[in-house]
Formats: C-alpha cells, sequence, structure tokens
C-alpha cells in the first residue's frame, strides 16, 4: 500500500493552455490497459529536460537528446509504458524513430519536433507497430483536462497515478504549472524506471528553461531514492507554452522568475515524494536530513548512504531501532576527515546520539515508537558547518522482492 498518497482528484489538475493529452490502449505489453499517451503543444512551445547519467541508455533518451540538441522549440511528446527500449541496440533506435516519423506525419511537423519516451522491461524489442497504429486513436482522445489519465497510462509497478498542480500570480495573469510522474521501483534518479513531465504556460525566456528544469531537478527527483538503482530511462521534462500573456522573465532572479521557480520546484518535488510513497513494497515515508556539513555535497554524500543501506531500509521495514546502522552509514558515506565525536543523531523528537556516542536518556522503546510510524524524520547533525540537504527515501519490505522477482511475468 502507498505511505500516505491518494490518486490524483482530475479537477484539482489545472489544464496548461496549450497542452493537449491523449491516452489509448497500444498492446505495447499487455491487453487493456492505457499504455500510449502523446502529448500535443502548441506552436512556439519550448522544451528542456534532464536524463539518466546511466551510460547504457535507452534508445529514446538518446533520441530526445538529440532532438533537444536541435532546438528548444517542440510540438509533440510519445510515451510508452510495458517496454523501455533499451538495450536493444541499433534496432531500438530505428523503432523509436519511426515513431517519431509516423506521429510527425500525423501532426504536419518535423520528427526532430517530436521527443519519445519509453518505460518498462529492458532488453526486449519494441513493437513499434502496435504503438504506430494506437496513434490515430491518442490523437482522437486529445483534450486539454486528461492529466490524470495520462499519469495511469505512463505507470509500471506504480500502484496509483501521480500527478500534481499549481496556480500563481505573474505580473497580474494566472500561471499554471501542472505535471505528472511515473516510478516505483529501480529508483535513483542521477540526472540530471522514472519519468516526470512538467509544463507550465507562463512567458520565460527559452533560454532559462534548462537551467530552471536542472534547479527542479536538483532538489526533487535527485532527492529521492528506492532501491539504490539508477534506470536507463530515467527523463524529466519542463515544457513552457507561453500562453499566459504576461510580460516575459528574462532571470529566474527576478520576482517573477522567483515565483516560477517556486511553483515548478513545489510541484516537482510533490511528484518526486509521490514516487517514494509509491515504492514498490514500501510501507514507511523516511526523510533523510543532514545537517551542520562544510558542504553540501558532503551532506549528500552522508544522506544518501543511509537512505540506500539495505540494513537501514530493512530496520525502518522491521521497527527495529538498529540504529547503529544508521551511523555506520554515515562513517562509510566517504568524509574521509569527519570526526565521529562531533555527530548527533535524532529520530523524529527523539535524540538517539550526541557527541558520537548513545544518548544518556535514550531508550530503545522511544526509538521503536518513532519507528513504527508511517512517516519518519531522520536527522543527522554533522558540526562541520553549515550545509544541509535532504533525502526522501523509504523502507525496504518482502514486497520489494516479491515485485521484482515476479516483474516479467
Amino acid at each position: 500500500m502507498p505511505v500516505n498518497l491518494q490518486a490524483p482528484i482530475a479537477s484539482d489538475l489545472h489544464p496548461v493552455p496549450g497542452v493537449m493529452l491523449g491516452i489509448t490502449m497500444a498492446g505495447v505489453r499487455k491487453a487493456n490497459r492505457r499504455d500510449l499517451t502523446v502529448v500535443t503543444l502548441a506552436e512556439g512551445s519550448s522544451v528542456a529536460g534532464v536524463f539518466t547519467k546511466n551510460r547504457f541508455c535507452a534508445a529514446p533518451v538518446q533520441i530526445c537528446r538529440q532532438h533537444l540538441a536541435a532546438g528548444p522549440a517542440k510540438r509533440a511528446i510519445v510515451i510508452n509504458t510495458g517496454n523501455a527500449n533499451a538495450g536493444t541496440g541499433e534496432d531500438g533506435l530505428v523503432r523509436a524513430r519511426a515513431i517519431c516519423v509516423a506521429l510527425a506525419r500525423h501532426l504536419h511537423i518535423a520528427p526532430e519536433e517530436v521527443l519519445p519516451f519509453s518505460t518498462g522491461v529492458i532488453m526486449e524489442t519494441l513493437p513499434s507497430e502496435r504503438i504506430e497504429a494506437g496513434l490515430p486513436a491518442a490523437l482522437a482522445d486529445l483534450k486539454a483536462d486528461q492529466w490524470g489519465i495520462a499519469a495511469e497510462g505512463i505507470m509500471t509497478t506504480d500502484t496509483l497515478p501521480k500527478a500534481a498542480s499549481r496556480q500563481v500570480q505573474i505580473g497580474g495573469r494566472t500561471v499554471t504549472v501542472t505535471g505528472i510522474s511515473k516510478g516505483a521501483g529501480m529508483i535513483r534518479p542521477n540526472m540530471a524506471t522514472m519519468l516526470g513531465f512538467v509544463a507550465t504556460d507562463a512567458v520565460i525566456a527559452p533560454e532559462l528553461l534548462q537551467p530552471l528544469v536542472t534547479q527542479a531537478a536538483d532538489l526533487s527527483f535527485n532527492r529521492i531514492t528506492i532501491d539504490g538503482d539508477t534506470s536507463t530511462n530515467d527523463s524529466f521534462l519542463l515544457i513552457a507554452t507561453h500562453q499566459a500573456g504576461h510580460a516575459a522573465i528574462t532571470s529566474l532572479d527576478s520576482t517573477e522568475g522567483q515565483a516560477l521557480r517556486e511553483a515548478v520546484i513545489a510541484v516537482s518535488q510533490q511528484l518526486a515524494q509521490a514516487i517514494v510513497r509509491d515504492g514498490e513494497g514500501a510501507t514507511k515515508f523516511i526523510t533523510v536530513r543532514i545537517d551542520g556539513g562544510r558542504t553540501e555535497e558532503e551532506c549528500r554524500l552522508a544522506a544518501y548512504a543511509i537512505a540506500h543501506s539495505p540494513l537501514v531500509k530493512t530496520a525502518f521495514f522491521a521497527s527495529d531501532p538498529n540504529l547503529g546502522r544508521i551511523l555506520a552509514a554515515v562513517g562509510y558515506a566517504g568524509i574521509d576527515d569527519l570526526d565521529q565525536g562531533l555527530i548527533d543523531l535524532h529520530l523524529d523528537d527523539v535524540l538517539v546520539v550526541e557527541h558520537g556516542g548513545r544518548h544518556p536518556a535514550y531508550r530503545e522503546e522511544d526509538g521503536q515508537r518513532v519507528m513504527k510510524q508511517a512517516e519518519i524524520t531522520v536527522r543527522v547533525d554533522l558540526h562541520r558547518g553549515s550545509a544541509t540537504t535532504t533525502v526522501w527515501t523509504c523502507d525496504l519490505s518482502h514486497d520489494y522482492v516479491t515485485i521484482n522477482a515476479d516483474y516479467r511475468s
């Protein structure tokens, strides 16, 4: 069961002017399920993205990078679930390009204006002919208010669709930011299997989209982990249709730029945290906060050492306050001159470790009380400086093994 996560309510997901979404059943892997999504963008829309740093990246990731390198103006996105089109060699590239060409013909645009995405099983031939055959139905289904259905259409082992939406005032106009994501396993984004798409009608200089999507990823999708595995297909797009009607944002440091940045990051963080809450087999949502680092990078090292540790994650699943595992993870995180005698550790409001040793007033029943909660905060203070960072993760349960043992069946 997801941890304090509900399916999005359609009326809460604001349509983004200039964005239309169509979803259909193409039989990519299984019959009678939505598995093909087409998103069309109004002329003049701009797109920027960040992608997996896994060197064994999927064919659609390679093509998206090529198409984005040709310029930010894009008109369509096509997404299939059920097949990752990764580990498929030249054949995978040929098939992904063919889908771009087919959709471009339907829309009377150039193939380079289409961005393809795939998610699902790795190292299986993409049934591109089924996807091409499904395009007319997806296009016939195009509507502005289908973000929730599109979120369903990109799911793999997710148990719930993931979508979020915000509206802010910029230059006297209402600006919308709406997005969807998918992911539940093979999650340790390093971007810059997860996919994220956020769109806004804000009027923003196209050259600002890349720094904005990078910042948003670094504060959201790059702060989560379920199992420590970086997918071959991780992708996160930011789309701007420029239709809100306010004066163009030309600096992210301006009042208007900051308002848009905050909204994009808020939506991205909600989507990223939803992935963790729906982690395969997850029963706990865990916030790991590291304070007192000399640099943010060493804080990230310590946070991810805790969040990745199977021993830490299984202890949380069992509600077993075997908290020396957290200290051990901090110790091997890679901070060479770490002084263990300075470290404090809290579980929520419970002080467990002070100055590197068990606090005299700490009682194991207090630690267990916290660990039985569905949501837990682990806070470690390194007492080395003023840097801080936060990472979100989940526990590791029997169901995670079951889900992944049977993933292809």
